[in-house]
């Protein structure tokens, strides 16, 4: 193999969940490309990491300051679903159940990989809660750390007088909410409970 294909195969190896089989593959593939394809490809990667910020409301992926949902003025804002990250946000959108309002935390509590409240978006919401917001929903994946999220927020939120809710358990435990499919997504938001 060659230096620069060797190259090609280690930065694909950096994706998450691509082996080094799927990296090769991947590298023939975009050398077997016309140039103006891969030049596109090249293009649209630059372009996405240089346009694409973070929300100032809800902190998800936005090429504007305010994303569509935060921009929209007939989302209730007095619900604010808490997800993980981005895909998640994007998963329950997907259900066209949810009307209300987001937030990214941008994880989840972990200590064995260094990551308290203080790594995440947690002081940002708390920000966000002002007399109007009536409903909070902990929309994180039922893993441990999903969890334990979760206990840390209804502890967190509880003395707002804020009612705290979790999905309902129509996911299953380990499962992530971006594999998850809309009609599982959709009966989650729907029979959520109170934490």
């Amino acid at each position: 193999m060659t230096p620069s294909l060797e190259r090609l195969v280690n930065q694909f190896s950096k994706l998450p969940g691509i082996g080094r089989k799927t990296a090769t593959r991947l590298a023939y593939h975009v050398l077997s490309l016309p140039e103006t394809e891969v030049k596109e490809f090249a293009a649209a990667l630059t372009g996405a990491k240089g346009c694409i910020k973070l929300c100032k409301v809800c902190g998800t992926l936005s090429e504007y300051d305010k994303c569509d949902v935060c921009s929209d003025e007939r989302r209730d804002t007095s619900v604010i679903c808490v997800v993980e990250d981005s895909r998640s946000m994007s998963a329950i959108e997907e259900t066209r159940e949810f009307s209300g309002v987001y937030h990214v935390l941008g994880g989840v509590i972990s200590p064995l990989d260094g990551i308290g409240p203080e790594q995440l978006t947690v002081k940002e919401l708390v920000r966000r809660l002002d007399g109007s917001v009536k409903e909070i929903i902990v929309a994180t994946n039922p893993s441990i750390e999903g969890e334990s999220t979760a206990m840390y927020l209804k502890k967190l939120i509880s003395p707002h007088g804020i009612k705290v809710t979790r999905l309902a358990y129509g996911l299953q435990v380990g499962a992530t909410l971006e594999y998850a499919d809309v009609s599982t997504l959709s009966k989650a938001i729907e029979r959520r409970t109170e934490l």
